[in-house]
């Protein structure tokens, strides 16, 4: 009996060789153990990478991501309603990747690369892993050039370089999400390209910004990446690593980009998610303990490139959600140490009405004010002085306690640049006008006019700056702002306030 198995195993063994290898198309496949939102436990595939893309029935994608002695955990990135234990898993010998295209511009896509909005394919000129390592020290050249948001107390009291990582954090609703439209807004005419990430929000929030965008021209300059709430959780995960590979092909080509995640909260959770059902385990507030890792190598990807290796740049605007006003949790804690300075968005400002509600005392960019004008940095620095002073007696002044003249002066200047320090959503302001208007009310210009006036003050200062090309030209050129050039300017301006504003009321 063994020895008839012996040479039938011989003939068939003498058949296989005297095959061409190339005429046998060999294909590694594995078996659907378990599924669990958004996990498949699989079988087989022992020769299976880390991060590699496996096929389920239905065309389905899954990413590889724990290798344990006797199966495989799958992160599943589609669909996984139809699958069921024992369905067969193939393997694709890549790892996951997106394609790449000028063309992907003004419109909505998913992390993988697949067309949302229902106008037609796009051609990719290539494909980039979503994995990819962060350009070296070498590689990188120092922040010098600014990234405008036209948001006046983000321009003057946090502002922005290109290439660098500037946190967004906030309590629900309070306006991080507008503050991060409106950047992208500004950016129109600029040759910036913006990436909109949208992790885990509702389809409702997503329409949301792209109608607020295509209201204002801004959707063309634009690339709106959607992982949804209703989508698996790895498609939440994989997001912002896909959305950082469509803005290095970009940077690659020695274009600026500007890439908005929001949210990085929701980011962590999705994955919390998949570590648990993948039976990782869990740290600090259940979380694994690699997630300061997964936001690192993330955001060291946001850099400004040497000329020789590109010359382009990627600004990060990460977003996370706070829990009442707690900045020393854990994943804020995290983001704050990675990321070079933060913007905090305070629900007690909100509710005041101050909008947008930037908490300056608590808010800092480590990088940004380097790239400012000089007669923007000139300005700014008075201005956050004068204010934080404000700020200090406002507090004192509240006790009804007895003022002196210089204590009045300083509260009344500070009203005035808090009222200044508003604007309305969508309305971003060209620096010229900004430098300007900071110059006329931190030199106390308007000290004069009630605050119901300081927004059409603020109007007619703006049109003073437009109509004066001289001292446009000289910001421009990188010249201060002082001495009889500052004089004159602020004559005209009080001449003027006082001309259509005092004399009508």
């Amino acid at each position: 009996m063994l020895e008839n198995l012996l040479i039938q195993f011989e003939k068939l063994l003498e058949e296989a060789l005297e095959c061409p290898l190339g005429d046998e198309d060999f294909e590694e496949s594995g078996v659907v153990v378990s599924l669990d939102r958004g996990i498949a436990i699989v079988n087989g595939l022992s020769g299976v990478k880390n991060q590699e893309l496996v096929r389920f029935p239905g065309d389905v994608m899954g990413m590889v991501y724990n290798l344990d002695p006797d199966d495989i955990g799958v992160i599943l990135l589609g669909g996984y309603e139809h699958i069921k234990a024992g369905d067969a898993v193939t393997r694709t010998d890549r790892v996951v990747a997106i394609p790449v295209s000028e063309d992907f511009l003004g419109r909505v896509i998913n992390p993988l690369g697949e067309i949302l909005d229902g106008r037609g394919a796009v051609l990719a000129n290539g494909w980039f892993p979503i994995e990819r390592e962060a350009p070296s020290i070498m590689h990188r050249a120092p922040i010098t050039e600014p990234l405008q948001t036209g948001i006046k107390v983000v321009d003057a009291a946090v502002p922005i370089g290109k290439g660098q990582r500037e946190l967004i954090l906030g309590d629900r609703q309070t306006g991080k999400t507008a503050i991060a439209i409106d950047a992208i807004i500004n950016q129109k005419g600029k040759e910036v390209i913006c990436i909109y990430c949208s992790i885990g929000q509702q389809i409702s929030s997503v329409t949301k910004v792209m109608n607020a965008l295509k209201n204002n021209d801004a959707l063309s300059h634009t690339i709106l990446m959607v992982a949804g709430s209703e989508d698996p959780p790895g498609l939440a995960y994989i997001a912002p690593y896909a959305a950082t590979s469509l803005g290095e092909y970009f940077m690659g080509k020695g274009k600026d980009v500007l890439i908005v995640y929001d949210d990085l909260t929701k980011h962590a959770r999705s994955y919390r998610e998949l570590s648990l059902l993948l039976e990782r385990p869990p740290g600090r507030e259940a979380y694994p303990g690699d997630i300061f890792y997964i936001h690192s190598r993330l955001l060291e990807r946001a850099t400004h490139l040497k000329k020789e290796y590109g010359g382009g740049s990627i600004t990060a605007l990460p977003i996370i959600e706070t829990q009442a006003e707690n900045l020393a949790a854990y994943i804020p804690t995290n983001l704050i140490s990675i990321t070079d300075g933060q913007i905090y968005v305070s629900p007690k400002i909100f509710q005041m009405g101050n909008l947008p509600a930037v908490n300056i005392g608590a808010s800092v960019s480590r990088v940004g004010g380097k790239t400012q004008l000089p007669a923007y940095r000139q300005v700014t620095s008075a201005l956050k002085l004068t204010y934080s002073q404000f700020e200090e007696l406002e507090i004192f002044a509240s006790f009804s306690a007895r003022l002196d003249d210089a204590t009045k002066l300083i509260l009344e200047r500070g009203y005035r640049i808090r009222k200044i320090l508003n604007q309305p959503q969508y309305s971003p302001m060209d620096v010229m006008e900004q430098i300007g208007v900071f110059l006329a009310v931190v030199n106390g210009a308007l000290d004069f006019l009630p605050l119901e006036q300081m927004e059409e003050a603020e109007e007619i200062i703006r049109m003073l700056v437009k109509e004066d090309e001289g001292f446009r030209k000289s910001i421009e050129k990188g010249e201060k702002i002082e001495g009889e050039k500052r004089d004159e300017f602020l004559k005209r301006v009080v001449e003027k306030i006082r001309k259509e504003l005092v004399t009508e009321g």
